[in-house]
């Protein structure tokens, strides 16, 4: 069992940064594979990024590249997300989860956290 607890979010100018960060907890939390997901109002939830446990391999939707960057800290089993150039379409709740496999996380992870609201608005 990994429970996931998301901080970091909340209101930022058009152009500004965020760093959001997932807490994992878990005897094994370490080893999972990690990613965030987002949903906008009115919209599905997203794939946005994802990390293998080892944090070698990311990978990230291309409406986020070049902007986002998805890094984790084993020691501390915590994954972050850092936005860059925030625009008005990134509003959204940011979920972060967490699989044992790298390829299942992106379509339907094991495990999910609450959520953490993101708004840019000037």
């Amino acid at each position: 069992q990994v429970q996931l607890v998301e901080s970091g979010g909340g209101l930022v100018e058009p152009g500004g940064s965020l760093r959001l960060s997932c807490a994992a907890s878990g005897r094994t939390a370490n080893r999972y594979a990690m990613g965030w997901f987002r949903q906008g109002p009115g919209k599905e939830r997203e794939f946005v990024a994802r990390i293998d446990w080892t944090g070698s391999m990311t990978a990230y939707t291309d409406s986020v590249k070049g902007r986002f960057t998805i890094s984790r800290d084993n020691s501390r089993n915590t994954v972050y997300l850092q936005m860059n150039s925030l625009q008005p379409e990134d509003t959204a709740i940011y979920y972060c989860a967490a699989d044992p496999s790298l390829s299942l996380l992106t379509t339907r992870p094991d495990y999910w956290g609450q959520g953490t609201q993101v708004t840019v608005s000037s």
